[in-house]
């Protein structure tokens, strides 16, 4: 089944919240291999103006994979996982993912673009705390076409 094009403009039902906490900020930035204190030490985080520890940017792409999962898995988007390769991943930050922000994330399908018998499918999330943006995330997959 080829990739669904009647999904651009479609928007999915909001995912969340997750809970961010110390913990998980600390995990990732360690899997990241970043080493400011901001990420680990409350204490450092308030004295560089935060409320509590920070989140390395990239850490956005957690929420937006949970939020484009119902997108990918959905049948009649024609997705067959196995022949995806990421190809590009940009964040606009509204403000740092903090410990303590309940996130929600919604994703849209912003385009779908063939090309050379594969499918450039480009989709946006927003992920906010309560009613306030802290990123807006925009990934481009491509499904490989058949052989």
């Amino acid at each position: 089944m080829p990739v669904n094009e009647d999904y651009v403009g479609r928007s999915f039902p909001p995912v969340g919240p997750y809970a961010v906490d110390p913990a998980m900020i600390a995990a990732f930035a360690s899997a990241v291999g970043a080493t400011d204190p901001v990420h680990f030490d409350a204490e450092a985080a308030r004295a560089a103006g935060y409320r509590d520890v920070i989140a390395p940017p990239t850490m956005a792409v957690r929420f937006d994979q949970l939020a484009s999962r119902e997108y990918v898995q959905d049948p009649d988007a024609g997705i067959d996982y196995s022949r995806v390769v990421h190809g590009e991943q940009r964040f606009t930050h509204h403000r740092p993912i903090t410990a303590g922000d309940e996130l929600t994330a919604q994703t849209t399908v912003d385009s779908i673009r063939m090309a050379g018998g594969h499918a450039m499918i480009t989709v946006r999330s927003e992920i906010t705390a309560g009613e306030e943006p802290v990123a807006t995330t925009h990934s481009t997959i491509v499904v490989r076409g058949g052989e």
